[in-house]
């Protein structure tokens, strides 16, 4: 026979599965929640530069709480704009010289490709008029599945850029909203907490604060520092686009991985572009190989430190997991993120620990 539940029993089990779809809820609605979730970590960072600026006095009252959120709303889209039109220099200087540069590679591939395939028998072409022949016979046999498939393509491709145009026109609009009531909707946040845990949800909330503050401060020193060695180095090596390429790779750094990537590559192609023999490519490989000591070994260490306390599996776990749930946004914020996750699973591995059911 079933024990009769308590009417405070009852009431914790109807509000633990409500609780439980509503997160059931968000997970199934995760695409839709990007926008959501973007502006709201950004307006987190953005919202002491609100405050400071709204205590400041213009003669006998302060700047309105809405003035300030435009004034820092346009600021932030205006560093997103400047940061856009240092890489469309790049690229619209690299991307002429390297349609210039394929006729000299594609020669020099079938110099140095084709005898060896020969030998081998294999007959291949590598030359430019057999590739571009081989190509119209390809294209010629297969028209039909091509066409298909580049409709399908095109389809997906459409939806997709209709849903990054969505986003990057929703998350302002979200971010001026949040900002404005910010401190509302903490409040709310806070007063849905039930009053038992409201010491210790307070408590855990002042140490993620503290957690992101000093993370953020010590990722935006090293984006900066970085950004300054890339560039002077390129531009001591002599590269034409060393000011874009250093100060892109130096700003790209908070995304791990992909960030030194894709400035590793820029820098990769300038190489092949500019130079014609080894020599860039030598000083991109000791530039670059250097930066990653130089981050990993001192400044991460000194600037950022153990503060997020993820080895390097928890990071490729976090941004794997984290763009799976929320795309490409998801990988921008997989570590702050964690680094919430990690306060939370702290206190709930102190609660384990302490609980009868461990130590029984």
């Amino acid at each position: 026979m079933p024990f009769p539940l308590s009417v405070e029993q009852k009431q914790t089990v109807f509000w633990v599965a409500v609780w439980g779809a509503f997160w059931l809820l968000l997970l199934a609605l995760g695409p839709i929640l990007t926008p959501f979730l973007a502006a709201a970590i950004i307006a987190y960072a953005l919202n002491p530069g609100v405050d400071r600026l709204e205590r400041v006095r213009l003669g006998r009252v302060g700047v309105p709480r809405a003035l300030a959120v435009v004034i820092v709303v346009v600021l932030f889209l205006a560093t997103i704009m400047a940061l856009g039109l240092i890489v469309a220099p790049v690229l619209q200087r690299e991307i002429p010289l390297l349609q210039a540069q394929i006729p000299a590679f594609m020669a020099k591939a079938n110099d140095t490709l084709g005898p060896r395939l020969r030998e081998m028998g294999i007959n291949v072409p590598t030359d430019s008029a057999g590739i571009k022949e081989l190509m119209t016979q390809q294209l010629a046999s297969s028209g039909d599945e091509i066409w298909r498939s580049l409709l399908t393509w095109g389809r997906a491709g459409g939806t997709a850029v209709l849903g990054w145009l969505f986003i990057v026109l929703l998350v302002p609009v979200l971010l001026f909203y949040l900002l404005l009531d910010w401190h509302k909707v903490i409040a709310r946040i806070a007063d849905c907490v039930p009053r038992r845990y409201i010491g210790r949800t307070i408590a855990m909330a002042e140490e993620v604060d503290s957690l992101l503050a000093q993370y953020l401060r010590g990722q935006l020193l090293v984006m900066l520092v970085l950004a300054v060695y890339y560039s002077v180095s390129l531009m001591i090596a002599g590269f034409d686009v060393a000011l874009p390429v250093g100060i892109l790779t130096g700003l790209l750094v908070f995304i791990p991985y992909l960030g030194f990537g894709l400035g590793l590559v820029l820098a990769l192609i300038a190489a092949v572009l500019q130079f014609t023999d080894w020599s860039g490519l030598i000083a991109v490989a000791i530039i670059y190989g250097s930066g990653q000591v130089i981050e990993g070994f001192f400044l991460t260490p000194r600037l950022v430190g153990e503060r997020i306390g993820l080895n390097p599996l928890a990071v490729i776990f976090a941004l794997l997991a984290f763009g799976q749930l929320f795309g490409f946004v998801g990988v921008l914020l997989a570590l702050p993120a964690s680094a919430i996750l990690m306060v939370a699973f702290k206190h709930l591995r102190r609660h384990y620990l302490s609980s009868s059911f461990y130590n029984a």
